[in-house]
């Protein structure tokens, strides 16, 4: 069967708005099968990836879905390298943070920079040069509840007339 333009660009977009998975490698195991095509042939027309067929074609032969990972994928936190990373961070942030000025939050706000606190789990906890970058360091502090800012001082109020009998407010 000879394949059209029109054809090719049907399959295409239609395997483009399935989702990725299994619904998707469904469809292309059966216009593969359907047209009686290789895996080469069906990578050469559609641009599909030769595992991702072979792996469709497995999962029709056998009829066993194979799971999606799409969660485990990424980089890994930081706290899977250093597993004591979050509580030396705690450790060390919690003796420099003071409560909102206007007593009106329960944010703690913290003294240290995110440098700082680097520099200081390097010094006094023993870590290596390998700690994660201050950007990093500081949505860890982000999570654990600290706000890096300074805290407002607390404002007098301003000193109002009181007001006499004979006014009206």
């Amino acid at each position: 069967m000879a394949i059209t333009e029109e054809l090719r660009g049907l399959v295409v977009r239609t395997a483009g708005s399935l989702k990725q998975g299994a619904p998707r490698r469904q469809y292309m195991a059966d216009t593969v099968t359907s047209l009686g095509l290789s895996q080469r042939q069906a990578q050469a027309l559609f641009g599909w990836g030769r595992d991702t067929l072979r792996k469709a074609l497995h999962e029709r032969r056998s009829g066993i879905q194979c799971c999606d990972a799409f969660a485990r994928r990424g980089r890994k936190p930081a706290e899977y390298r250093l597993p004591n990373l979050l509580g030396d961070i705690q450790d060390l942030v919690e003796d420099q943070c003071q409560t909102d000025g206007t007593f009106r939050t329960t944010r703690l706000y913290c003294r240290l920079s995110a440098a700082q606190v680097r520099r200081l789990l390097i010094e006094r906890k023993g870590y290596a040069a390998a700690l994660p970058s201050v950007q990093t360091i500081t949505a860890k502090l982000n999570g654990l509840g600290f706000r890096l800012r300074k805290v407002a001082k607390c404002r007098p109020q301003k000193k109002c007339r009181r007001p006499t009998p004979s006014s009206r407010t």
